[in-house]
């Protein structure tokens, strides 16, 4: 649930300015540690008061939080950019904790919240269930997508347990396998379906049609069974049935386009926010082609 963590920081901030920066390779966001220290504290400088926080961490041998920043470079107010030092989401949890501040009590409740409900779940998994399905609907779902999602995290798991019999033990190769069967029937690879849609750390599933559900299902149940049937060992042989399974989705899809006249693969997505960075990114592209096609225009023109 990261969407739950980053948009409950944004609030609990207060509109404090936070500035962040999106890692796509690793889908993760960094956040300016001076800048949440300067909305936690009233410190007159964030600079100076992270400076000597690390300092005390290294004296009590508590350093791992400090060694864990990672140097970007941030806008700053006078419109350069600096390095900075910066944490992702649970480094930013984990700074919250360490600074004596008042303003830090709201995250300490919601943290204490949050573990309290992973131990009910561990008594209670129906309740790990529900949540899901709350969560679903309140993000404007509706019950038959949710039946379906939920059934496909099973089929997911399924999978990923047949591919642990063959020898796939490593994270990187499941990834690499799922790419196969994305890449297959939609000719695009995971992390480029998400760019197609303008979504980053969110889930891919999440921001599909039923259609791209379904035809994501059906490739993953075609190459679990395909796995159990012709029992293949490791990465490359199992690369080659992925691709096979892929390739069933595929064909479906083609018959479902043939009929309709028109493409299922869709950049609609889920969210209710768009990633201005993505659009001015998009709107800049589209100024180039406008200015492509003047410059063509007035070159006939002359000719």
């Amino acid at each position: 649930m990261e969407n739950d963590k980053l948009e409950t920081i944004s609030n609990l901030f207060e509109g404090k300015e936070i500035r962040s920066m999106w890692d796509a390779e690793k889908e993760e966001y960094y956040f300016s540690v001076v800048d949440v220290i300067g909305a936690l504290t009233e410190s007159s400088d964030s600079k100076d008061y992270w400076y000597r926080l690390k300092k005390r961490m290294k004296e009590e041998e508590k350093s791992e939080l400090s060694t864990k920043c990672r140097q970007l470079k941030l806008k700053s107010k006078d419109g350069k950019f600096y390095s900075t030092d910066t944490l992702d989401t649970k480094g930013i949890l984990r700074l919250i904790e360490s600074v004596p501040s008042p303003k830090a009590e709201p995250f300490k409740l919601w943290m204490a919240q949050m573990g309290k409900e992973r131990i009910d779940e561990v008594f209670d998994p129906e309740l790990a269930v529900n949540r899901a399905v709350d969560y679903y609907r309140s993000r404007g779902y509706d019950d038959k997508w949710i039946k379906q999602r939920l059934t496909g995290i099973v089929d997911r798991r399924k999978l990923t347990d047949v591919w642990k019999e063959n020898g796939i033990t490593k994270d990187y190769e499941y990834g690499i396998l799922t790419n196969e069967i994305y890449q297959e029937w939609s000719g695009m690879k995971a992390s480029q379906y998400k760019e197609y849609k303008g979504i980053r750390k969110e889930s891919l599933r999440d921001n599909m049609t039923d259609i791209e559900v379904t035809l994501t299902d059906l490739g993953e149940i075609a190459t679990r069974e395909l796995v159990k049937k012709h029992k293949p060992y490791g990465l490359k042989e199992n690369k080659e049935i992925a691709k096979r399974g892929g390739k069933i989705a595929k064909n479906t899809r083609d018959d479902l386009e043939k009929e309709l006249g028109e493409t299922v693969v869709t950049r609609k997505n889920a969210l209710s926010y768009e990633y201005l960075d993505d659009n001015k990114v998009l709107e800049d592209k589209a100024k180039k082609e406008l200015r492509g096609r003047t410059i063509s225009t007035t070159d006939k023109e002359q000719k």
